[in-house]
């Protein structure tokens, strides 16, 4: 059975989802004043990765992502610059447009990562009416309360606030659950804002409250996952950076509003490093996925590295991670086109024991809160295995076949391989080095031969001498 880090029960639990044969599952998404980072792409490559290997076990998914357009300041507090108004800023243009750009980017780097589509990516700002309904809801059950035009949220009346983070109301009072920006009109400072009363700010709606004014950035969640997945769903994910105040708030506005437990299962994915440090533009180590394919790295790499260490655990991005994460891709999508040409004698038993075997084991490690590591560790002890009969001539063509349909089922999971699938043609050129080679090869000129094969992968062609002749595949670039 399935077992997930819960953050709300500090330890793994066994994952039975509300409806049986169906997950719902909301990911906090991106606040669209910027092009994602890789530290944000590594939150949403293990929701992505999460979700296939849900659907692998033959679950349906409802899964939604949102998009944060409005409302998330800077530090993650009531009052300050709001990012979107500050990108409007940067950019001298108006938030709208900043939205759309930023959205259309990232849905082009979801595309080159090979995100599975959402159900759907709500927009904070095509919601406004359902943010509106849930505030008055929580004034309606006495759990928020009105201050000129604004509406905050009473935390002193929600008896399990903390529960999720470890903030409880006693350690904020005493300043141990972090910065609290002092505000007059709150009845505590540690309060939080559900609307906020701002005519000058560069967005804003009509209310029952203010004439002008904007959603806080912790009510956009809750009402975008009620509308789409109900009161209460299964899986919720995000950034550790989530976790307090935003997800601990999420928990307080939902439950206080409908009486029911918001989310079963609370997932947090790790910070980031970059070669060692923090990453940030003053660093010089901020990068995006565009600045990444700008030097010649494969999205596919990026993802491979991404999802090599788990989840829970902080990563160091490195170039020389993203190096080997090519190396090791080349290396699995090597063994699928020798299953394509592999036509031995079959070796029966053997092949059956290894592909329950490594069914097994990669069942066995994604089980375990998704253990990728160790999911990878059994695929390539398997693919040793496998390239070792076929360099024996022992993988029948249908053997063959069931071991490509194994992989690809992997893959399904994972996301990295890809299509893979033979090309007919090779240039003129490319065939006339290859004529050489083999020339060279017969007349044991070995440094000639290696010199020539250096010249084909440069020009994207990968060959390799077997047991049953030269093969040569055309890498995509």
């Amino acid at each position: 059975m399935l077992k997930l880090h819960n953050t709300l029960s500090k330890r793994k639990d066994a994952f039975r989802p509300l409806k049986e044969g169906v997950v719902t599952m909301y990911n906090c998404g991106l606040t669209v004043y910027d092009y994602a980072t890789v530290g944000n792409l590594r939150a949403f490559t293990f929701a992505d990765a999460l979700r296939r290997y849900l659907e692998y076990k033959g679950l349906e998914v409802r899964q939604v992502m949102n998009f944060t357009d409005v409302g998330h300041m800077f530090e993650d507090v009531d009052i300050g610059e709001d990012k979107m108004a500050a990108a409007a800023e940067r950019e001298k243009k108006d938030p709208w447009a900043i939205a759309a750009f930023y959205i259309k980017a990232f849905l082009e780097d979801a595309r080159e990562m090979g995100f599975e589509e959402p159900m759907v990516r709500p927009r904070a700002t095509d919601h406004i009416s359902e943010m509106i309904a849930l505030v008055q809801r929580l004034i309606d059950n006495g759990y928020a309360y009105v201050v000129n035009g604004s509406v905050y949220f009473d935390v002193s009346k929600f008896k399990d606030y903390g529960k999720l983070s470890g903030n409880t109301i006693e350690k904020l009072r005493t300043g141990a659950g972090g910065r609290v920006e002092p505000n007059s009109e709150k009845r505590n400072q540690f309060d939080f804002a559900l609307w906020i009363n701002d005519p000058k700010h560069i967005m804003n709606w009509k209310s029952p409250w203010c004439e002008k004014g904007y959603p806080g950035w912790h009510v956009e969640c809750s009402a975008m996952a009620i509308k789409y997945l109900g009161e209460s769903i299964d899986i919720h994910t995000g950034g550790v950076d989530n976790l307090f105040p935003h997800h601990e708030n999420e928990i307080a506005q939902s439950e206080a509003a409908t009486g029911k437990k918001f989310v079963s299962y609370w997932l947090h994915c790790e910070h980031l490093l970059v070669e060692g440090q923090r990453m940030g533009k003053s660093l010089g180590n901020y990068y995006t996925l565009k600045d990444l394919i700008v030097k010649s790295y494969d999205p596919k790499a990026v993802r491979y590295l991404l999802l090599s260490t788990h989840y829970r655990q902080q990563l160091n991005f490195t170039f020389e991670g993203l190096e080997a994460a090519k190396s090791t891709i080349d290396r699995l999508k090597n063994l699928m086109y020798r299953l394509m040409d592999a036509d031995g004698k079959g070796c029966g038993k053997e092949i059956k024991q290894l592909t329950e075997q490594v069914r097994k084991g990669f069942i066995k490690a994604m089980d375990d809160d998704l253990n990728v590591g160790d999911a990878l560790a059994a695929i390539f002890e398997f693919v040793r295995e496998v390239n070792n009969l076929i360099d024996g001539n022992m993988l029948s063509k249908e053997e063959a076949q069931e071991v490509y349909e194994l992989m690809s089922g992997f893959d399904e999971v994972l996301g990295v391989i890809g299509e893979v699938k033979k090309e007919e043609k090779l240039p003129k050129e490319a065939e006339e080095l290859i004529r050489k080679r083999e020339e060279a090869r017969k007349a044991k000129d070995w440094k000639t031969a290696d010199q020539i094969r250096i010249q084909l992968r440069t020009m994207g062609i990968i060959i390799e001498d077997t047991p049953q002749g030269l093969r040569w595949r055309i890498e995509k670039r």
